[in-house]
Order: structure tokens, then C-alpha cells, then sequence
């Protein structure tokens, strides 16, 4: 058996056998990058499928794919390190950055254009819009009148005509799911952060992230639009269908293509399995990488330890089966801006308590596991992607693993 870093090499070529028959060669996913990081090295990178099916191009190591809600954790961070410089706290109401927010009501009743609603138990705070328990919903939940009304609107819908200062606006004239505090509902809160962050920045969102996170990592592939020199490399996009996998974002006319109006903390970034590596490296060093410090190693395990009221886990907190279901969600809490592992046996999968993740809607998933000095990404371009590729995913690396640590490791 060959082994690199603690990993069985011969393991991770067994997953990629796998995925290939199990995915690939039944038409399910048009492609798939895997990169498994440990103790310092790159141990596993292979690229198989085709980035553009129709053209017959296959996938290549530096493709840059729509990241969506793995944008998210990237945000957050962007959030938690105004909070350093002392500018915004977790307990600070988000009317003090939005004021028409202030009389936000709970939902009682009616439809769009005749809600009544009954005031929330308490204001909603910061630290809600990372963990999700703000009371907003999302354009693609499924669950009553607020989640309807988003998705008549088109209310934070990514490729939108429209501007984080309108969507903000059209926010304040809907009411909350439920009152701050009382249930996880994945939700629109990221996007909203990312207006909080340019608010308090005192400059465009986008601009905060790329000056503050982006460059200062060496992230030169990761943006909110795919610029023209790089559109080589990006790819389409497919969706999942009862009748099969079918075009859901062509290449040639993808929103990406160009600068977006909406610009989107939650979903609007795109990136290489290269870049988000560098990200993941930086989570695994405590904040810092190759000199370049973007936040303190206290900050980031705040940000990755349970946040659920009353140390709950998502399934007994959420409203909704997106991004969650009772069965995924046993054992797993919520950080500020990550899904945070508690206990691997109630979750039926193998890791470790603490290890910290969180996935895009594109098929898109990365984890870190601190315990064992290791990353993983997993890159690929398919909405509605079955959930199974993850778990399968993580069973094929931790059963790869030869040796295990009882403690954290340094390295990375």
C-alpha cells in the first residue's frame, strides 16, 4: 500500500474509481474534481468528466467553477473581520446598519401584498445572519407565503437586475419566517451580510473582499464575474432533472460572464480548486497564510465552534428540509458562516468533532478537519446533485487515512 502524508494513495484512487462508475459513467455528474490536503502537502488532485459536455472539452486542474453558497464562508469572514477592527460586535442589532429594518413583524398571516404580522420576541441580531436564525428566507425555499413572496419578487436571485441597495429595500417590505432566534432557516442573511460589510466598510462589498481576503491570499482566480481573459476556463452548467441531467447555465451566456448587479455574498462567487485551497490552508494555520494575516486564530475558533441556541443541532432547529434534513442534520450545529461537526456517530458519518464544512448549489463541497491537519475540496458543475456524493466522499478519505492524531497538529 502506498501512502503519503499519513493517506493511502491506492484508497483515494479506489474513490475515484468509484466516482467515475458510480457518477460520471451513468450520466449523473458531467464532472468532478477531488483535492485532498494533508499535513502540508497536496496528497490526491484528479481532475475527470467534461467541464463543457457538448463541446467534448474535458475538465482540466485550473477550470474555474460557480462556487455559489461556498461563497459564504468567505463572507462571513469578510463580517467577522470588521468585528476585529472594532467596528460592528456579534449582539449589535442589524437595524443599526439597516434602520428600515427596525419594525420588521413575524409572519401571521395572509399573502403578498396582505401580510399581518405580530412583532418579534427580540430584535434581530448580527450573529443571526451568520448562523442563520435571522427569521429571512430564501428564493429558493419551498415553505409558505415569505418563501413565495421572495420568489415572486425575485428577491436575491443571483444574475438579477438588480442592486444590493434593492434588494435591502424590498427585504424591509416583507416580514420575517419567525422571530429572530427560534429556528435555522438557510436563508438569504449571507447576502445581507455582505451589504452590512460594505455598509460599515464604507466601500462596495466586493471591493472589501478582494482587498482584504482575495489578494492578500494569492486568490487571483476568484471573483464575482469571470473577466474575458479567463472565460476559456469556465465551464456550464447542468441541473438534475427526473428526466436527466440537462443545460442550466450555458457558458457563452452565463451571467458570470460579466460584472453582476447584484452582488452576492451567499452565492456569487467563482473560483478554482487552486484558490480554495489557499482559503481552506489559511483556515488550517488559525487565520494566516504565507505571511499574510487575515484573521486572529481566537476569531476563526469562534467562528467555528456551535452557535445554535442552546447548543442544539440543525435538525432541532430546522424549518426546512434545504440545506438540512432531520437525518443530515443530527449531530451537526452552526458556526458563523460554517456547518460544525458535534458528534460523528449521531451525524452516521465518519470524522471528527469540530471538523467545519458548508457546500454550494452546484455540487460544490469543501470540509476541514483540524484533528487530522487535512482539507478536502470537491469541485463540480451540477445543480441539484445528490447529497450522497458527499458522504460518499468523506467515507472514501477517512477510510484512507493510516494514521490518526488525538490532537490538533500545527502544520499546514
Amino acid at each position: 500500500m502506498t501512502t503519503t502524508a499519513g493517506i493511502s494513495t491506492d484508497r483515494l484512487h479506489a474513490w475515484e474509481e468509484h466516482l467515475r462508475a458510480t457518477y460520471l459513467d451513468t450520466g449523473i455528474l458531467p464532472n468532478a474534481l477531488t483535492l485532498v490536503y494533508r499535513r502540508g502537502e497536496i496528497v490526491h488532485q484528479h481532475a475527470q468528466g467534461h467541464a463543457d459536455v457538448e463541446a467534448g472539452r474535458r475538465l482540466q486542474d485550473d477550470d474555474i467553477f460557480r462556487i455559489y453558497s461556498m461563497t459564504k464562508p468567505i463572507t462571513s469572514l469578510a463580517f467577522m473581520m470588521l468585528v476585529e477592527d472594532g467596528r460592528v460586535a456579534l449582539n449589535d442589532p442589524v437595524s443599526s446598519v439597516i434602520p428600515e429594518w427596525a419594525g420588521l413583524g413575524v409572519w401571521a398571516g395572509g399573502e403578498l401584498g396582505s401580510f399581518t404580522t405580530t412583532p418579534p420576541g427580540r430584535p434581530m441580531r448580527m450573529v443571526d445572519l451568520l448562523r442563520h436564525t435571522a427569521g429571512l428566507s430564501y428564493i429558493i425555499q419551498q415553505g409558505g407565503r415569505v418563501d413565495a413572496a421572495y420568489r415572486s419578487l425575485g428577491v436575491g436571485a443571483i444574475g438579477s437586475n438588480t442592486t444590493l441597495d434593492l434588494f435591502i429595500a424590498a427585504l424591509a417590505d416583507l416580514p420575517l419566517e419567525f422571530s429572530p432566534g427560534e429556528s435555522w432557516h438557510y436563508s438569504a442573511a449571507t447576502d445581507v451580510l455582505g451589504y452590512v460589510v460594505g455598509k460599515i466598510a464604507g466601500q462596495p462589498f466586493e471591493d472589501f473582499v478582494r482587498e482584504r481576503i482575495l489578494e492578500p491570499l494569492g486568490m487571483a482566480d476568484t471573483d464575482f464575474y469571470v473577466p474575458d481573459g479567463k472565460a476559456g476556463r469556465f465551464m456550464p452548467c447542468y441541473v438534475l432533472t427526473p428526466q436527466g441531467r440537462a443545460l442550466f447555465d450555458a457558458q457563452a451566456t452565463s451571467p458570470y460572464l460579466a460584472p453582476p448587479l447584484f452582488v452576492s455574498g451567499g452565492g456569487g462567487l467563482v473560483s478554482t480548486a487552486a484558490d480554495y485551497l489557499r482559503f481552506c490552508r489559511m483556515l488550517l494555520r488559525g487565520g494566516e497564510l504565507d505571511g499574510a494575516r487575515i484573521v486572529g486564530p481566537k476569531t476563526l475558533e469562534l467562528m467555528t465552534r456551535n452557535h445554535l441556541p442552546g447548543g442544539a443541532d440543525m435538525a432541532s432547529m430546522a424549518r426546512s428540509t434545504i440545506a438540512v434534513s432531520e437525518e443530515s442534520g443530527s449531530g451537526i450545529g452552526f458556526g458563523l458562516g460554517f456547518a460544525v461537526t458535534l458528534d460523528p456517530a449521531r451525524a452516521l458519518r465518519a470524522g471528527n468533532a469540530g471538523d467545519f464544512y458548508w457546500g454550494g448549489a452546484a455540487g460544490t463541497y469543501f470540509w476541514i478537519d483540524p484533528v487530522e491537519d487535512m482539507a478536502v475540496i470537491f469541485m463540480t458543475q451540477l445543480i441539484l446533485s445528490p447529497d450522497r456524493v458527499r458522504d460518499d466522499l468523506r467515507t472514501f478519505v477517512y477510510s484512507a487515512l493510516t494514521d490518526s492524531p488525538t490532537k490538533p497538529q500545527t502544520r499546514a
